[in-house]
């Protein structure tokens, strides 16, 4: 007889790497497991992973993580997966396909940040086709109608051999129960489902050249869509429970993208979804803000119904290069050579040792941006997917001079922060512009995790950021939607209640803000130019 639950398990697969953590039904963070993901960049923008090896790494993940925090198989009432929006393709014998004509079948992923379809999406989005209105006018090379497209121009053979085209999250869940059932929230994101209207159009799948995906009904892309955490199927299959260390029917839900379960795992606080805007801060960002009805905002993803929190209408922007642009940026310096060896002689990452520096150096975190006086950086290195949905986009740096030291190389840090700080602004600006309004920031991810980073972003967007208790906000998002299906809660809205609290707030210093609105009016006027004088 199974033992009364005490735990949740949440799975995540992001850009570089799996986690796996185990939670306490409080939102209590009890062990946690990764492993690192191997990815393949190929000429033409091309990005990929195998599918093969992330299972592998899930189920590794999961038994470590369940060894690490004392409890049993038993104890575990769910589980819920999240993961990036890559494109998986697999024959009909659920084995990979490879997604290149020189690539290896094992690299059968797409990877979110491929942007291998530009052209498709740019053909697509010249259709103007009324689909188009919920992913903010314009389809971004980074969804999966454009990479479809150009596996079927660029690949026919494994475009007519696909079995399925799995979201990654979908095929997790696929893998670990044997069902098909796809999200809402991925394929009403990535894939152009219409949530609110619980149809996929035809003829926009006609009209863009993806006819063969209209005439079979859509089998290989989902025919059952269900909101995230709804129990898949009969739960782990024999074959996943043994290779997950878990009970056969342990119940799995359906899953979310990565960004939406960072989402989920902070915005139960502060009045929560319709209050708060969610800024997953790791190597793209993501923002998620929540509405009551559909609000069409330019160049900001959706609206889409249900997509993350049931029930209401989540807009979608971000950026798509956020801590790696940082890392990019880094660099590019004379000094990173040395500042990197001292951070490594600290076990810190670069961006945190300097984070570190600038609050010893700084009576307050605000003070840092004085640092960056003339000092002005766009840091769109892989395009601009908010609020102008343009790929072509590229980064700016404007007022280096001759210094070669750390302390310019901090600075660089600073002005570097700011700008994904003012992208972040404008965003909400857009979004404020279209009737839709933000009180506070809730931040998640990797990249967001420093109080100095927090701070400069709150100072930036002139609104408080608030930081949850829990240290790994995704895997708690997943872990919500695995107490969901193992009915731990009657809702995700519940289980949010449940499962998160905020631990600190930052507050936008008043004595910064004339500054800082000056940087962002510099910052718009570089973008500006920028795109004026592109060639």
């Amino acid at each position: 007889m199974k033992s009364t639950p005490e735990t949740v398990i949440g799975v995540d697969v992001g850009s570089g790497s799996v986690r796996a953590g185990i939670f306490d039904l409080s939102g209590r963070l009890l062990s946690h497991a990764t492993q690192k993901i191997a990815t393949v960049h190929r000429s033409g923008s091309r990005v990929e992973q195998s599918s093969a090896e992330i299972w592998q790494a899930v189920c590794r993940c999961i038994r470590e993580a369940l060894a690490r925090s004392g409890t049993t198989p038993q104890s575990v009432a769910g589980i819920g997966f999240d993961a990036t929006c890559s494109l998986v393709v697999l024959d009909n014998n659920g084995e990979p396909l490879a997604v290149s004509p020189d690539g290896e079948a094992e690299n059968n992923i797409i990877v979110w940040m491929d942007h291998r379809a530009t052209d498709q999406a740019e053909r697509i989005n010249a259709t103007h086709h009324p689909v188009l209105d919920y992913v903010g006018g314009k389809i971004s090379p980074e969804m999966e109608t454009p990479k479809l497209l150009w596996l079927k121009e660029n690949h026919r053979e494994v475009y007519d051999r696909a079995w399925q085209f799995f979201d990654l999250a979908d095929f997790l869940t696929w893998r670990a129960t044997g069902d098909l059932t796809r999200s809402i929230c991925t394929v009403t994101c990535k894939w152009t489902w219409l949530a609110h209207e619980n149809r996929w159009d035809p003829d926009y799948f006609r009209t863009v050249g993806l006819d063969e995906l209209a005439g079979e009904d859509f089998v290989r892309i989902g025919q059952h869509i269900a909101a995230p955490g709804t129990p898949c199927g009969e739960g782990l299959t024999e074959q996943a429970a043994r290779e997950m260390g878990l009970l056969p029917g342990t119940p799995v839900a359906v899953g979310l993208i990565d960004a939406h379960a960072g989402g989920i795992g902070t915005l139960g606080v502060g009045g929560g979804a319709l209050n708060n805007l969610a800024y997953v801060f790791g190597t793209s960002s993501c923002t998620m803000t929540s509405a009551e009805s559909a609000v069409f905002v330019p160049g900001v993803w959706g609206p889409y119904f249900s997509a993350m929190v049931p029930g209401l209408w989540l807009i979608e922007g971000g950026q798509s290069a956020a801590g790696a642009a940082i890392d990019r940026l880094l660099s590019f310096h004379p000094a990173a050579p040395q500042a990197r060896q001292l951070a490594q002689e600290s076990d810190l990452p670069l961006p945190v040792y300097l984070a570190d520096r600038l609050l010893q150096t700084f009576a307050t975190a605000s003070e840092a941006v004085n640092l960056a006086a003339g000092l002005h950086v766009v840091p769109e290195f892989l395009g601009n997917r908010a609020p102008f949905a343009d790929p072509h986009a590229r980064a700016t740096i404007c007022g280096l001079g001759m210094e070669n030291d750390i302390n310019n190389l901090m600075a660089l840090y600073v002005a570097g922060l700011c700008g994904i700080g003012y992208g972040l602004r404008q965003i909400i600006d857009a979004q404020r512009e279209c009737g839709v309004q933000t009180d506070n920031i809730v931040i998640s991810g990797g990249a967001g995790q420093h109080p100095f980073v927090r701070q400069l972003l709150a100072d930036t967007c002139g609104l408080p950021v608030l930081a949850t208790q829990c240290s790994e906000p995704v895997l708690l998002g997943s872990a919500i939607l695995g107490a969901v299906a193992g009915n731990i809660a009657p809702s995700v809205t519940d289980a949010m209640k449940q499962f998160t609290h905020v631990d600190k707030y930052f507050y936008p210093q008043a004595n910064f803000q004339s500054l800082h609105l000056r940087r962002y009016e510099a910052y718009k006027q570089l973008q500006l130019t920028a795109t004026v004088i592109r060639e």
